[in-house]
């Protein structure tokens, strides 16, 4: 799938002749729906049908991303897939007329409560490795906002218990998070006490692993935090990217600048961590309009 793209992109640059920015947004693009199709539809790029594609826009929107984000997604894969018709790799393109992103306003993520939070981190039974795992995962991404795809990609040798925090290497840069005292505890015992069992037999350097002793999967982490979900009859949509939405809305609220939540966060915009500060003003301003008498 490698080779496509790679022709594609010299194509964009050689004989479309367009901006390097246009070139790295259309191929960022096409690589990032290309990762998606393996890894939830278990399927390749060349082979995508307008379904795969419908389900990955809609995915796009469901997880925060903009209507315009959306649709410029759509606009590099429909040019991608016009390429490979074009040269002769693919027949037809998947992508019809039928197919159309909403470029409505952004959807607010979902937030928890503290009290969510705690009843979410309470539930699993820490009897057994499993548990013991679970209790660790979550624990660990509420205390670090990391992303899901963060979590899965921690070795064993990204935790320092001692300085208490966390390797984490992210997309451009890596960054050193702390992490706070009862998650450090779920970290120290799933480690002694569960991933030893878990990995028996095996070299596995994944922090997480699932029951098979092998690097614990997105889809994986994605069926453990809904089986939890359900176990706290928390009725709002939770998706792994609610813990860290709640992670920087509850550090804003207890004093934390925008400066120290974007370095956490691992934004490279600090207009991605403003966001976060928006969601408060608004949360203030409905409870100045449902509380104070003159309203």
């Amino acid at each position: 799938m490698l080779d496509i793209i790679c022709e594609y992109e010299d194509y964009l640059s050689r004989v479309r002749q367009a901006s390097g920015n246009t070139v790295s947004s259309y191929i960022r693009d096409i690589r990032q729906f290309s990762d998606w199709l393996e890894r939830a539809e278990k399927t390749e790029l060349l082979s995508a049908t307008q379904q795969n594609i419908s389900t990955y826009l809609t995915y796009l929107v469901d997880h925060g991303k903009s209507g315009s984000t959306a649709s410029r997604t759509l606009a590099s894969l429909k040019n991608f897939y016009a390429y490979a018709v074009s040269s002769g790799v693919l027949e037809t393109s998947p992508i019809t007329e039928q197919i159309h992103v909403d470029r409505g306003e952004r959807k607010p993520p979902q937030i928890l409560t503290g009290r969510e939070v705690e009843l979410l981190l309470s539930q699993p039974v820490t009897t057994d490795p499993k548990g013991l795992r679970d209790k660790a995962m979550l624990e660990l991404m509420y205390a670090t906002g990391i992303r899901v795809s963060e979590l899965i990609d921690l070795d064993v040798e990204s935790v320092n218990l001692e300085m208490g925090v966390i390797r984490c290497q992210g997309a451009k840069k890596t960054r050193v998070i702390p992490v706070y005292p009862a998650a450090q505890k779920a970290l120290a015992v799933y480690l002694s006490d569960a991933r030893p069992y878990l990995t028996v037999g095996t070299s596995e350097s994944a922090l997480f692993v699932n029951i098979g002793g092998a690097r614990m999967s997105r889809q994986g982490f994605w069926k453990i935090l809904k089986y939890y979900q359900g176990k706290a009859g928390i009725e709002k949509e939770i998706t792994p990217h609610t813990l860290r939405h709640s992670f920087a809305v509850h550090l804003l609220e207890n004093g934390a600048d925008l400066s120290a939540l974007q370095e956490l966060m691992g934004h490279s915009d600090i207009s991605s961590t403003q966001m976060y500060a928006s969601l408060i003003n608004q949360k203030v301003k409905s409870v100045y309009k449902k509380c104070h008498p003159k309203a």
